[in-house]
C-alpha cells in the first residue's frame, strides 16, 4: 500500500461554538442579579447600547427605527435619516435579526404587581440594640466605656469572647469594675446576652424569668446532654422527680434561647432573591407572567445611528460601529430568547405540576428535565440552564424552579409520588401521632404502605426525617 499525502474533499456537520452562541448560553444561565451586572458591563463597553428607561412603546426599536422621538433635534435627524440611502430595516433583516424587538415580551397581563422593595429593610445589629439601651443605665463614664468594650467583644450569638482579665489588659481597669460592667450588660435585652458559655446563658434567662429554682439550676449544670437526648427517666431518677415534673422542667429549659444574639442583623451580606416569573390563577387556569422588572430593556442609540449614517462606509468608524451594532443586536436577541425559553419552560412545569398548584405540596409529582425539555421543544441542558437560580412566585409561595424537579417512588397503583410529597406525608403523620407513644421509623414504614400504598425502606424514612429535622421517636416522646 502506497503511503503519501493527498487532498480529499468531504462534507461533515459539526457544532461550532461561536462567541455569540457562548454569550447566549451564558445569558440563559444567569440569575436576574447576574444578568443585571452583565448588562451593566456591556453598557460600559458598547456605546451603541442604551438602557431603556421609558415605556417601551414610546421608544424606538430595531424593527421600527423611525418611531416618533420627543426631542425636536432628534426628530429632524431621524427625518434626515429616512431620506438617506442607508436602510436600517434592511440592514437588520440582512443579518437575520428581523425578529428582534425592544418592546417587552408580554406573556399575559398581570393582575397584581409585586413590589419586592417594600419588604426590604435594614436590620438593627445586636451592638446597636445594646448601645441604645445603655443610654438608660445609670453608669459613670468609666463603667460606660468598659460596657461598650464588652458589647464590642460579643460575637454574633451574643456571647462574650474575651475573659475579664483580657478586657482588663485592654482597658487598664480593675477586674472588679469590669465584672460590674458585665453585670450591667447582662441585664440588657435580650436575656442571656453577655454570657460566657451556654450554661451561664441559660442561668441568666432562668433568673430573668423567675424560674431559677434549685432543680432548674441543677438540670442546667449537670443534665444538658440528658435534656438534649430526652432522657426523662434518667433526669427524674437523679433529681427525685416524677416523669411529668421532669418533663415540665425540661420543656422550660428547651424553650430558652441558646443563641440570644442570632435574632439580630449581622455584618454578613444578605442575599435577596426576586421572582423571575409569576404564576397566577385566573378562573380555572394558571397563567405564567414574566417579571419584566428583573429583565433589562435595551435599545440602540439614535446618536450612533446618525454617526453611522454620516460616516464614510469604508472608514474605521463605520467598521467599529458595525461591530458594536452586531454585538448589541446579539445581546438583545439573547435576552429576548432567554425570556422566551424561561416562559416556555415554566409553562411546561405548571402543566406537569397542576395537582401541586391546585392541592399543595403533598401532590407534587416526580418530574425530570427530559419531560420538560420534550414539552418545551428544547434540549435537557437548555432546561437545566433555564431553571438554574431562577425563582417563581406562585399562589402557594416563592419557590426555586429546581424544587419542582424531583425524583420519587411509585405507589401500589403505579402512580408516581415525588419525594417531596412523601416528606409532606411524613410530616403530617408525625404531627398527628400520640406524643406519649410516637411512631418509630418502622411503624411509619408500615403505615405509609397500608394507608398510602407507598413502599419505603426504614433507612429512607430515617433519611427523610433527618432532612425535615424531625428527631427520632425516642427524642419526641412525652411523659
Amino acid at each position: 500500500m502506497k503511503i503519501g499525502y493527498e487532498l480529499v474533499l468531504e462534507q461533515s456537520q459539526k457544532l461550532v461554538m461561536t462567541p455569540e452562541l457562548i454569550q447566549a448560553i451564558k445569558i440563559l444561565q444567569f440569575t436576574a442579579q447576574e444578568l443585571e451586572l452583565y448588562v451593566d458591563e456591556q453598557l460600559m463597553a458598547n456605546p451603541v447600547l442604551e438602557l431603556e428607561e421609558q415605556n417601551p412603546s414610546e421608544k424606538e426599536s430595531v424593527q421600527d427605527p423611525s418611531m416618533e422621538i420627543n426631542n425636536p433635534e432628534d426628530r429632524r435627524e431621524c427625518d434626515v435619516a429616512k431620506d438617506e440611502a442607508f436602510d436600517w430595516g434592511e440592514y437588520i433583516r440582512e443579518r437575520g435579526y428581523d425578529d428582534i424587538s425592544y418592546r417587552q415580551f408580554q406573556s399575559e397581563p398581570v393582575s397584581q404587581d409585586y413590589s419586592y422593595e417594600q419588604y426590604l429593610s435594614k436590620d438593627i445589629s445586636l451592638s446597636e440594640y445594646l448601645m441604645t439601651q445603655m443610654q438608660f443605665l445609670c453608669l459613670n463614664t468609666e463603667s460606660c466605656r468598659v460596657a461598650r468594650l464588652i458589647i464590642e467583644a460579643l460575637d454574633e450569638n451574643g456571647y462574650l469572647t474575651l475573659s475579664i482579665d483580657e478586657i482588663a489588659n485592654v482597658s487598664s481597669v480593675d477586674p472588679e469594675h469590669i465584672a460590674e460592667a458585665l453585670q450591667a450588660v447582662q441585664s440588657l435585652d435580650p436575656p442571656g446576652v453577655g454570657a460566657r458559655d451556654l450554661k451561664e446563658c441559660l442561668h441568666l434567662q432562668l433568673k430573668r424569668g423567675g424560674q431559677d429554682s434549685a432543680v432548674a439550676s441543677n438540670l442546667v449544670e449537670n443534665h444538658l446532654e440528658d435534656i438534649a437526648c430526652n432522657r426523662i427517666s434518667v433526669i427524674a431518677k437523679a433529681n427525685g422527680l416524677s416523669a411529668e415534673e421532669a418533663q415540665d422542667h425540661c420543656d422550660r429549659i428547651r424553650n430558652l434561647e441558646p443563641k440570644p444574639g442570632r435574632q439580630f442583623g449581622s455584618s454578613q451580606e444578605v442575599r435577596y432573591v426576586s421572582a423571575d416569573v409569576t404564576v397566577e390563577k385566573v378562573g380555572d387556569e394558571y397563567i405564567v407572567v414574566l417579571n419584566e422588572k428583573t429583565i433589562p430593556r435595551l435599545s440602540i442609540s439614535s446618536y450612533y445611528r446618525k454617526v453611522l449614517n454620516e460616516a464614510d462606509p469604508d472608514s474605521q468608524i463605520t467598521e467599529f460601529l458595525n461591530k458594536r451594532l452586531n454585538a448589541a443586536v446579539w445581546l438583545i436577541k439573547s435576552i429576548e430568547q432567554r425570556k422566551r425559553t424561561i416562559f416556555h419552560v415554566v409553562t411546561a412545569v405548571v402543566n406537569h405540576q397542576r395537582d401541586f398548584f391546585d392541592r399543595g405540596a403533598k401532590h407534587l409529582r416526580p418530574m425530570t428535565l427530559a419531560e420538560i425539555a420534550d414539552e418545551a421543544g428544547v434540549h435537557e441542558s437548555t432546561v437545566s440552564r433555564a431553571v438554574n437560580g431562577k425563582y417563581v412566585q406562585t399562589p402557594r409561595g416563592l419557590f426555586e424552579l429546581k424544587y419542582f424537579f424531583t425524583g420519587g417512588v411509585c405507589d401500589n397503583r403505579g402512580t408516581g409520588v415525588a419525594s417531596e410529597s412523601v416528606k409532606e406525608l411524613l410530616k403530617e403523620m408525625i404531627a398527628g401521632e400520640d406524643p406519649h407513644a410516637p411512631f418509630s421509623d418502622q411503624v411509619i414504614v408500615r403505615r405509609l404502605k397500608e394507608v398510602r400504598g407507598i413502599d419505603l425502606s426504614r433507612r429512607t424514612v430515617a433519611k427523610y426525617r433527618d432532612e425535615l429535622r424531625i428527631p427520632a421517636s425516642s427524642k419526641r416522646k412525652r411523659y
